[in-house]
């Protein structure tokens, strides 16, 4: 073999290895996403939730299909005879074909498990035991689902090489989220953004630090039980192992308002942890000018317990969301505290740093609303082309703006930082 030749097929093996390094990253990061609506759509009616969500990877190309982009149609549901919802034309067995268009992911999850349940050509699916998975997978191709040859296949070697079954399990009670399996465990890939983590803003704890945590007094004990108020504004403590649906179901709100009041993502239902959980919209300001940072803490933490919105404790503070914010740092709760200390006032004593200024912060450093600019979206554009008119990143967008991808509409309002 020659030099060239060897080089070559050298080349070819480390292309190959990086496609499929980033296809397996495409393919974990659509379940970090969807896990817990395939959970509960099994809880509410028994579709396995290893199936759903093999069947939500392979018809998506794990969220990457245009379809889903346009349509947030996750399963390839075609419009069929008697349905009145929105719809998108696209070339599929034939060219432009009909399929159902949704609002959000959670309504196409939803309606998945509705088709399979209500059509008597799936009843016997339904007969089989959850935890079968190749049974469940050949039944699927057996009753017409799909007409690639390899569907079955497919989904039982998704399921296997992602320990699919494991969320079966949990859908089931046989399993919990930190238990028997590394796919589970808090410190595997396959477990990232859960409820407590904001949708725009993922804060870590630090990697790397050696100085232990000190002890955090739990919520329960710190916080009155039943209904109270922060910041006027009303809120709960709700304990480890609780559902925000059945919060929202108990209180008469609608679940998309209770995620959008506590700042959560679509689909993280469980809550892993004691959490306050609020049942109004957070205030744009606290109640206390500053925030002084104890240890532990991090800044969706702070935003909860100070009862403010996210966006506007990081716009205060110059912030991107994803610092760690450092025991004894000062945060700025109101506009009117980061303006005086850009007057040259602000806090005294030991909540100044040497020199003026609050600890992590100089003066200069202090954001104003007005270093945020709106952007509408027009017609045709998409997140790449916005990024590239400001001159930012679209990971940055999708962070400030709470967006779960890429998919925006005509008309929707995104915040854009100003550097």
């Amino acid at each position: 073999m020659t030099k060239k030749s060897f080089l070559l097929i050298f080349t070819g093996l480390v292309i190959s290895h990086n496609i499929l390094m980033a296809q397996n990253e495409d393919v974990v990061q659509y379940i970090n996403t969807y896990k817990f609506l395939a959970i509960r759509e099994m809880q509410r009616t028994g579709v396995p939730a290893a199936i759903k969500l093999a069947q939500g990877i392979l018809e998506t190309r794990a969220g990457a299909s245009d379809l889903v982009k346009r349509s947030n149609n996750h399963f390839g549901i075609k419009c069929k005879t008697g349905w009145a919802g929105s719809k998108v034309y696209h070339d599929d067995d034939e060219r432009g074909e009909c399929f159902r268009a949704y609002a959000t992911a959670e309504d196409s999850y939803r309606d998945h498990s509705d088709f399979l349940k209500g059509s008597q050509r799936y009843a016997f699916l339904f007969q089989l035991d959850p935890t079968d998975y190749k049974d469940w997978a050949k039944g699927l191709k057996k009753a017409g689902y799909a007409t690639n040859p390899k569907y079955t296949q497919q989904l039982i070697k998704y399921i296997e090489d992602y320990d699919l079954q494991l969320y079966t399990l949990v859908a089931l009670g046989k399993k919990k989220l930190d238990e028997g399996s590394p796919a589970l465990a808090g410190n595997n890939i396959l477990t990232t953004q859960q409820p407590g983590t904001p949708v725009a803003a993922s804060v870590s704890k630090g990697a790397g630090s050696s100085t232990p945590a000190k002890p955090v007094e739990p919520l329960r004990i710190r916080f009155p039980e039943g209904i109270f108020k922060i910041n006027d504004t009303k809120v709960m403590v709700a304990v480890a192992g609780t559902s925000l649906l059945s919060i929202a179901e108990q209180y008469d709100i609608k679940y998309k308002h209770l995620l959008d009041f506590n700042e959560l993502a679509e689909g993280n239902d469980i809550l892993r942890e004691d959490q306050l959980v609020f049942l109004q919209r957070k205030r744009r300001q606290g109640a206390n000018k500053y925030h002084l940072v104890t240890q532990g803490e991090t800044l969706y933490s702070i935003a909860q317990e100070e009862a403010i919105r996210l966006d506007f404790l990081l716009a205060y503070n110059r912030l991107h969301g994803q610092e760690l914010p450092m025991e004894g740092q000062l945060l700025f709760l109101q506009k009117s505290a980061a303006e005086e200390v850009m007057a040259g006032h602000g806090p005294v004593g030991s909540e100044m740093k040497e020199g003026g200024g609050p600890r992590g912060f100089s003066a200069t450093e202090v954001i104003t609303e007005q270093q945020y600019q709106k952007h509408i979206v027009q017609a045709k554009e998409t997140l790449f082309s916005i990024a590239r008119k400001y001159d930012v990143n679209i990971t940055q967008i999708r962070s400030w703006n709470g967006l779960r991808d890429n998919t925006i509409r005509s008309g929707q309002e995104l915040l854009i930082y100003k550097n």
